[in-house]
């Protein structure tokens, strides 16, 4: 995408017919580019009654604590994602019990599925994009060094709902876009 005429692809902010926003569109073709917030996938992972937490080794937010997510790749589903995701940052495997919740950070153009999961034989370590991992109980989760607003949203969801067999999934706190 660039205005020197050797670079095909859409170049001119524009809004297209039938549109109401500003799109990048190719004046050649009429190829409009609609750019989509990302997909974040992860998950609240738990080992004997314990969360697994991740302290970032990567911005943002590096040396703060996260769960396991991470972009969803293409042609990969949202379960798959936080699976792999578990495995890349964690080194764990785990089984997903179901979708824990979905969060919308329009700020920074997120949408956030974010899965309950067990890890599947307690083996778990550093990732390569992870300084420390670590197994917290409820009461030692190092809350002030949360790395972002939907990691606490998602342990509290975690917490509300531990015992529970289904559940509804979980949306922002009301007026909260992280």
């Amino acid at each position: 995408m660039a205005d020197t005429p050797d670079l095909a692809g859409p170049s001119v902010l524009q809004i297209p017919e039938g549109d109401n926003r500003e799109r990048l569109t190719c004046p050649d073709c009429g190829f409009i580019n609609y750019e989509n917030p990302k997909i974040v996938v992860g998950a609240v992972c738990t080992w004997e009654n314990k969360l697994l937490l991740c302290r970032r080794a990567i911005e943002p937010r590096r040396g703060f604590w996260t769960i396991p997510a991470g972009y969803l790749e293409l042609h990969e589903t949202a379960d798959a994602g936080a699976a792999r995701e578990a495995k890349e940052e964690a080194c764990a495997d785990i089984d997903i019990e179901g979708l824990l919740g979905v969060y919308t950070i329009p700020r920074i153009s997120q949408v956030q599925l974010i899965y309950r999961a067990t890890v599947r034989d307690g083996v778990f370590a550093a990732g390569d994009e992870t300084e420390e991992i670590d197994l917290f109980g409820w009461n030692d989760i190092p809350w002030r060094e949360l790395a972002f607003p939907s990691v606490k949203w998602a342990l509290d969801h975690w917490r509300e709902i531990a015992d529970a067999e289904t559940w509804p999934p979980f949306a922002n706190p009301p007026g909260q876009d992280g």
